[in-house]
């Protein structure tokens, strides 16, 4: 069963979502405030697939509440529910480890459609093989068989969302990729969203692979067009 925590504080949008997640083969556990939230995580032992979290709840909001979750799990998906005003809290989101967001007013098809881009994404299991499929490239190792990454035999923790982007530049070291190409490389061909989602993910990313993130050594930017590996 897929499973999937929603903290809305709004009933008539908590209850849209429960209605067409339900239709969708989830199971759904629903609340309606920050706290219930982190509350019902850690009696569940972290037992989720995906946590939709709204921005603004009263008591802890959903930044915040992201921003715990993501100290617990680097692997659970997490998609934050924003109004259009709330430019700045989805990036500050992004920036403490959702994986998406979803702008309000939204529809039952790209509800669904973004919860089961992130639940294929973070259930993906390679296949069992003798030798596991590693790419070195400087003092980085990317394991595609455990999804996991380290700099100089030290593990960096990623979400799988960050994990697709570097096994992607990884893959074509010293190629200028448009921002574009990574969007659909990584969220998919039908995403609903903004292509900022990739800047704000690259400046993460940078922030843990880099040993200056303001001047990136290795995830570098092609000005007015996209990203580079660069190794």
């Amino acid at each position: 069963m897929k499973r999937i925590l929603v903290a809305e504080d709004e009933d008539v949008i908590r209850d849209f979502v429960v209605l067409n997640l339900k239709r969708s083969g989830y199971e759904v556990f629903d609340v309606p405030t920050g706290d219930e939230a982190l509350k019902l995580y850690d009696e569940c032992n972290g037992n989720f697939d995906v946590i939709l979290l709204d921005i603004m709840m009263p008591g802890t909001d959903g930044v915040t509440v992201c921003k715990e979750i993501r100290k617990r799990s680097s692997t659970v998906g997490i998609i934050m529910l924003s109004a259009k005003s709330q430019e700045m809290d989805k990036v500050g989101a992004l920036m403490y480890g959702a994986d998406d967001y979803i702008t309000k007013p939204f529809g039952p098809a790209e509800l669904i459609a973004r919860v089961d881009a992130i639940h294929r994404r973070v259930n993906m299991v390679a296949p069992v093989v003798e030798n596991p499929s590693e790419i070195q490239s400087g003092p980085f190792t990317l394991n595609d068989r455990s999804r996991t990454l380290k700099k100089n035999g030290e593990n960096i923790d990623l979400t799988q969302v960050e994990f697709q982007i570097m096994e992607f530049f990884l893959n074509n070291p010293n190629v200028a990729l448009e921002r574009n190409t990574i969007l659909t490389q990584v969220w998919g061909e039908n995403y609903f969203g903004d292509v900022k989602i990739v800047d704000v993910n690259i400046r993460r990313l940078r922030m843990k692979i880099e040993d200056e993130p303001s001047n990136p050594k290795y995830l570098t930017t092609v000005w007015g067009y996209g990203y580079k590996w660069s190794i």
